[in-house]
């Protein structure tokens, strides 16, 4: 029976001692926190710009030629329209004036007339407007394209991360030193001066 409270005691007792010690011990350090991932390099200032490409063709010589000659093909064309009317008008007239004096057949046959003229003269018109709009999508997608290499180089060479069209792009606020516009007019125009001296 001693033996077995002596047992016992000395386990309580090795109990004790080493709670006793743990308690004395001091507490451990704090795990140390991981490593962080080193953050990205700031990124240096960009430079944003952007273009009234509608201000380009207004403004440009090479846009201001495309327009010019827009503007001789249309007049060219409205003569002969001017032509086509008088034409219509005084058959009209001849029809309104002399219609009664002249046999149903004779009045049948100027009427008919009138009516093929009319409609000649209005697919005319629209053949007219169509090869107008036609010939005015080419000069503009010229010029389009020509101003498209003038910017990408422009950009380049001026250190620009990005120029952006700004009726396209929707640009809600621009500072006014982000507009390049007259800066790609110039390059354009003296890449054009340089262009038609060759």
């Amino acid at each position: 029976m001693v033996c077995r409270w002596t047992v016992l005691s000395v386990v309580t007792a090795l109990a004790l001692t080493a709670s006793a010690a743990q308690a004395q011990a001091p507490a451990p350090a704090p795990a140390p926190a991981p490593a962080r991932p080193a953050t990205a390099p700031a990124v240096s200032a960009t430079k944003i710009g952007f273009v009234d490409v509608q201000r380009v063709l207004a403004r440009s010589v090479a846009g201001v030629s495309a327009r010019e000659q827009l503007e001789k093909e249309k007049g060219t064309m409205q003569r002969e329209m001017d032509g086509k009317r008088q034409e219509l008008e005084k058959l009209r007239d001849e029809l309104e004036k002399k219609g009664a004096l002249l046999t149903p057949e004779a009045r049948r046959e100027k009427q008919d007339a009138f009516e093929r003229k009319r409609r000649d003269a209005a697919r005319l018109a629209d053949d007219f407007q169509k090869e107008l709009e036609k010939k005015e999508q080419g000069l503009l997608q010229k010029v389009l394209q020509d101003i498209s290499g003038v910017i990408e180089r422009f950009g380049k060479e001026r250190g620009y991360f990005l120029i952006v069209e700004r009726r396209g792009a929707v640009v809600l606020y621009g500072a006014a030193e982000a507009d390049v516009t007259d800066d790609v007019i110039r390059a354009y125009d003296q890449e054009a001066g340089t262009k038609g001296k060759k």
